[in-house]
């Protein structure tokens, strides 16, 4: 089994709804063991929409890198995604930060995520999970690179934890 560590981000509709779901959908594919607190989130590259809550989720995983992502963007579809203009409004975003320690870059996935480092929105949720997980390409702790985001990253926490509908919440 891998471990990955995964994004998740939703700016349309009951947006806290939607980390649940997606969390209890995301089973499917991962056993997820630990998720962050939700973080309300300044939209970025397109700033003309609603914020974003956002949450980091850890987890083990059967799949393949191409198998998870093929999974994440069924995923994303069942949940009513479209795929509209970059960094546009989305029901769900699901993004794969990091598996196992593996670097991999081709046209359909980079793993680690291209720009997770610079993205307060991923390293905040992420820190609360894996503070001393190392970024395999940059060989720096999750809690340093967050140390390293300029302060005003518009990342403002929004709940310590979500409960899911079996009544589990944050681990």
């Amino acid at each position: 089994m891998s471990i990955v560590y995964l994004a998740l981000g939703t700016n349309q509709g009951d947006r806290l709804q939607n980390l649940r779901r997606a969390v209890q959908l995301l089973e499917s594919a991962v056993h997820v063991t630990r998720r962050s607190a939700v973080y309300e989130t300044a939209p970025w590259g397109v700033t003309d929409q609603p914020d974003f809550l956002n949450m980091a989720v850890e987890g083990h995983t059967k799949l393949k890198p191409f198998e998870l992502l093929d999974a994440l963007k069924q995923i994303e579809r069942a949940m009513g995604r479209q795929e509209t203009i970059r960094y546009g409004p989305r029901v769900i975003d699901l993004d794969i930060l990091l598996y196992d320690d593996l670097i991999l870059q081709t046209e359909r996935l980079e793993i680690p995520h291209a720009r997770m480092a610079e993205r307060a929105f991923v390293l905040i949720p992420l820190q609360d999970i894996a503070p001393n997980l190392v970024h395999p390409r940059l060989q720096r702790a999750v809690s340093e690179l967050a140390a390293a985001l300029p302060k005003d990253g518009g990342v403002r926490k929004f709940s310590e934890r979500i409960t899911l509908t079996d009544g589990t919440t944050n681990s």
